[in-house]
């Protein structure tokens, strides 16, 4: 695979791309896709779809792969520039999956899961840490609350930093808590910066897994620790198979992921950018009472608690298609802009694919690396 050239970065230029897509920050949900200034959600969609349309698995080159591997950053920027609100009226602030306990609610295992990577760290009170890949702050804000450690949030959509802002300083986080605009393949920070850094399925963003695992042991103090919930396709994925390809470019388009690899690549790439490997595994390995996909899967058998009803109902056919019906019908009386519909299809997609891949035991979102930067 050839070297990553890296983009270049223009804050100015997305800060007022922000401004003028995305309207009032205090909407949420439907009311938030209302909002979206039409002009500029048609540019974020073209610049996004570019990458997949008529792009199938069967018909994909090394040559298309690497053309999304070269716009990373725009790519991911416009994803989350059309995702995020979905992702947070479907799923909550918290973008990411878990593992379920017996009687486990979905908010109380999204928390667990959050937990358990910071125990596994080692995180103590007071302590700087760094979230790679923050979105909106959810993951930043429990851990700053479980572990009283300081969080700086990195993101590179201005969006979701908005958010994240207005979301740590409403719950009276904002001591504790910032959020700074950058491309993790680039970091603006000095050397040797931080106690700690994580990421949770955020690093599966990058085109090359060595060049952003490089970058936060470039940040991390001499000794310090890094723990990753990575997203990677298994030792069972064959590129060779057209289904498993299907699965892996689903998953890929409807998650903004321009380069998803197997684990063995994975596990090179933290070891080649110089970290000590101290844990690794596979946790949806796990032997547990639900699998990680299950709000997914739309099964309402599966759910645990009353409250995890309404979550997992919106992920049923009917419940998707009641939601997308809504989302075609506002689009086509111009309420909301053109567009939305494909993304939520995509997303959509993604979901399927992501719960077959899972069953099959092709793809997993939690394969855990804990490293640490080497004392001298």
């Amino acid at each position: 695979m050839a070297p990553i050239a890296l983009e270049n970065e223009d804050h100015s230029r997305d800060a007022a791309f922000n401004k003028v897509m995305h309207g009032k920050l205090e909407e949420k949900g439907f009311r938030s896709m209302m909002s979206k200034d039409h002009i500029a959600h048609k540019l974020a969609v073209d610049e996004y779809f570019k990458h997949w349309d008529d792009k199938s698995a069967d018909t994909e080159t090394a040559e298309v792969r690497e053309s999304r591997r070269k716009e990373y950053a725009t790519l991911t920027r416009h994803y989350y520039n059309l995702a995020t609100d979905i992702y947070e009226y479907g799923w909550g602030g918290c973008f990411h999956f878990c593992r379920f306990a017996y009687g486990e609610g979905f908010y109380q295992a999204i928390a667990r899961h959050e937990h358990y990577l910071a125990h596994m760290m080692g995180l103590r009170s007071g302590m700087n840490v760094l979230d790679v890949g923050c979105g909106v702050g959810g993951p930043a804000r429990e851990i700053v609350k479980f572990s009283d450690v300081n969080v700086v949030g990195l993101n590179n959509n201005d969006y979701q930093i908005d958010r994240a802002t207005a979301y740590a300083a409403k719950e009276g986080l904002s001591q504790k808590l910032s959020f700074v605009k950058g491309d993790f393949m680039q970091m603006s920070f000095p050397s040797n910066t931080f106690d700690a850094v994580y990421a949770i399925e955020a690093t599966v963003h990058a085109p090359a897994l060595q060049g952003v695992y490089s970058e936060i042991l470039r940040v991390l103090k001499p000794g310090g620790v890094f723990g990753v919930y990575e997203w990677l396709m298994t030792d069972a994925y064959d590129d060779e198979n057209p289904n498993h390809r299907r699965l892996r470019l689903g998953i890929e388009q409807g998650d903004g992921i321009s380069n998803m690899v197997r684990i063995p690549e994975g596990v090179q790439a933290i070891k080649d950018a110089g970290f000590e490997l101290e844990i690794h595994e596979d946790l949806a390995e796990r032997s547990d009472a639900r699998p990680w996909y299950y709000p997914l899967d739309g099964d309402l058998r599966m759910a645990q608690t009353i409250g995890d009803l309404v979550t997992i109902a919106r992920m049923t056919k009917i419940g998707r298609t009641t939601a997308h019906g809504i989302i075609g019908g506002l689009e086509r009386i111009g309420l909301v802009p053109r567009g939305t519909k494909k993304t939520a299809d995509s997303l959509a997609v993604a979901a399927d694919c992501l719960v077959e891949g899972g069953k099959q035991k092709l793809f997993t979102p939690m394969y855990l690396m804990v490293a640490r930067k080497p004392a001298t």
